[in-house]
């Protein structure tokens, strides 16, 4: 298994190419809630947190990550429910550095907002 929340991002320089989708299963296999859009250009995972106010600490957590890293989700906020999506703008699609912060999101989930299985991250 990959260990992608050991690791950093690295800037991307402009005119890198995305990675390819069989690259960019493999990778996803590293962080499996997390669902490829059809067209293989972003990730994106949906977050049950127990209420509003948690959902926005869990947000807030997640930006301290995404500044620390220089990669930033998009972020969808519904009540108590948060979705990320991960995309390399810079190139149009994806970029290790994704999967990398998918990681860290998911690390961060599990160590200070996970709870009992009825209240456990949707995919």
């Amino acid at each position: 298994m990959i260990n992608l929340a050991s690791r950093h991002c690295i800037p991307c320089e402009g005119g890198t190419p995305p990675l390819p989708r069989e690259e960019a299963e493999r990778l996803r296999s590293a962080v499996p809630d997390w669902a490829l859009d059809d067209d293989g250009k972003a990730i994106r995972r949906q977050f049950k947190l127990k209420d509003f106010k948690e959902a926005i600490a869990f947000v807030n957590a997640v930006a301290d990550v995404a500044e620390a890293e220089d990669h930033h989700p998009d972020i969808l906020i519904r009540y108590r429910q948060v979705t990320f999506t991960l995309s390399t703008h810079a190139i149009g699609g994806l970029s290790e550095n994704d999967f990398i912060l998918a990681a860290k999101i998911d690390q961060l989930h599990q160590e200070r907002f996970a709870r009992a299985p009825s209240a456990r991250a949707e995919a």
